[in-house]
């Protein structure tokens, strides 16, 4: 070993926990902590993303990497406990899909490396100090940084259906960049000629009623603000938006894979598989407070041809022609 290596290591060493220490002895094996709101089905593909970056870094699951997997299924009170359970294991990092679990993990550590693969505006958020120097425990992914997105999706909406008026927007309040969200999407929407009709929905006892004022209000279509909570209740939330014939526009193509007419964001997959060099790094000794949080670089667009039939709407040629996967 280079000597100029040898003191960074050292240095590194004495400034982080023994968690997180790099060049450990042969034959350790490193544990990670992979902490998710949804339930297991539900976060199948993901889990596969985040194993496979780990085997293009020459991590094998069983020998030199363990994770301890923990799932809230949707039921944000069990996080605290989960997060807890975690910590108490003593693993080397844990690995958090977006800023609730996020939140919960950062109130029962603030000495584990926590990664989040897919975090929204991650500054106002708290998660960090900011994207270049998070100065905590918390680096990762951001899947926005903004409200610009949520506009964007207003924008698609027009762009699909130009004689729509009023769009629903289902939202979950207790999420904390949401109010930011609809604040952004409220300031856009007269400009575009539409009106907005909120609808609350904390869980899925909430969405019979959300979908029942939409209805009421006469909206038009519909636009998800996505949380861990509505994700995990997509499945869901699709047939009711083609029962009540709301075409139903969200952030990721896991809801376009359901019954949404349309998804515009980034690819949950590729973050959840670049979260992976964040964790290597963090087990050679790169402290997440130095890690800088990566932007997303490109968008996705996917549209559900087959809901587009069922709800009788001819998908606009310039738009299909701009799709990066059409359902069929």
């Amino acid at each position: 070993m280079r000597r100029r290596e040898f003191m960074t290591l050292l240095g590194a060493a004495a400034a982080w926990p023994l968690a997180a220490r790099a060049q450990q002895p042969a034959g350790r094996v490193y544990r990670v902590g992979y902490f998710a709101t949804t339930s297991r089905e539900r976060s199948l593909h993901l889990m596969k993303a985040f194993e496979e970056g780990l085997r293009s870094l020459g991590y094998r699951v069983g020998e030199n990497v363990a994770i301890e997997y923990r799932f809230a299924d949707g039921e944000m009170g069990r996080l605290s406990a989960l997060a807890t359970d975690l910590v108490r294991l003593g693993v080397d990092v844990i690995v958090a899909g977006n800023n609730t679990n996020t939140v919960a993990a950062m109130k029962v550590t603030t000495t584990i490396p926590i990664v989040v693969a897919s975090s929204a505006d991650p500054v106002s958020a708290g998660l960090v100090a900011s994207l270049a120097r998070p100065g905590g425990n918390v680096t990762g992914i951001a899947q926005d940084t903004g409200g610009e997105q949520h506009v964007k999706r207003l924008e698609l909406v027009k762009d699909t259906l130009p004689n729509v008026s009023r769009v629903g927007v289902l939202w979950n309040p207790d999420f904390a960049p949401n109010p930011a969200r609809l604040s952004s999407m409220r300031e856009a929407a007269p400009a575009l000629g539409l009106t907005l009709v909120p609808a609350e929905a904390r869980g899925l006892d909430a969405l019979e009623q959300a979908f029942a004022t939409m209805v009421r209000e006469r909206a038009q279509a519909l636009v998800v603000l996505s949380d861990g909570v509505l994700f995990n209740f997509r499945g869901q939330i699709g047939v009711m938006a083609v029962r009540d014939r709301l075409p139903a526009i969200a952030a990721a193509r896991e809801y376009a894979e359901t019954d949404f007419l349309l998804t515009y964001g980034i690819d949950l997959r590729d973050g959840f598989r670049r979260s992976a060099a964040f964790v290597d790094k963090i087990f050679k000794g790169a402290r997440p407070a130095d890690l800088p949080v990566e932007q997303p670089t490109r968008f996705e667009l996917v549209i559900n041809l087959r809901t587009a039939k069922a709800l009788g709407i001819i998908m606009p040629p310039a738009l299909l022609a701009r799709a990066d996967e059409v359902i069929e």
